[in-house]
């Protein structure tokens, strides 16, 4: 091989790692973009979330939704912030409520029940709400609480 070939093929290949590095860079460039616009889709997500909790809570104390709605409401939003939310104490009375309700027909199941079956499920729920009525609304301040401390107050 002559020490002509040998330049032109040591070019040729610094022009492909150039190449070839600046294409991983874009590349590298891209995931940072998307990684930003991912984690501002979230923020905003996250920002959208609390503010409709703060919302249901604020509701909730001031008797503007059912006890069992509210509860509901709140245990969704809580769990799309984080799944475990639901577990702290100040927070259950949200769980519980659901998990003594999630049975009862709701939208058009309650309207194609018999009034005799509807007015079971009323006596079942308002009891429900009965007994949680004090627990929900001391979460519902939790919640209150917790969207002042935020982001602090998620760990």
């Amino acid at each position: 091989m002559t020490n002509t070939l040998a330049l032109i093929l040591l070019g040729l290949a610094l022009a492909i790692i150039a190449g070839l590095g600046a294409y991983a860079y874009t590349l590298w460039k891209e995931v940072q973009r998307r990684k930003g616009f991912r984690e501002e889709e979230l923020y905003r997500a996250h920002r959208n979330c609390l503010e409709n909790l703060e919302i249901v809570a604020s509701a909730l104390a001031q008797d503007q939704v059912d006890i069992t709605e509210g509860s509901w409401r709140c245990k969704v939003l809580l769990e799309i912030l984080d799944e475990t939310l639901t577990e702290r104490p100040d927070f259950k009375a949200f769980d519980e409520v659901h998990r003594r309700t999630r049975h009862l027909h709701t939208h058009s199941a309650r309207q194609a029940l018999t009034p005799r079956d509807r007015i079971r499920e009323d006596r079942e729920r308002l009891a429900v709400e009965e007994e949680f009525r004090e627990p929900v609304l001391k979460a519902a301040a939790a919640v209150m609480e917790f969207r002042r401390g935020w982001p602090g107050s998620l760990h």
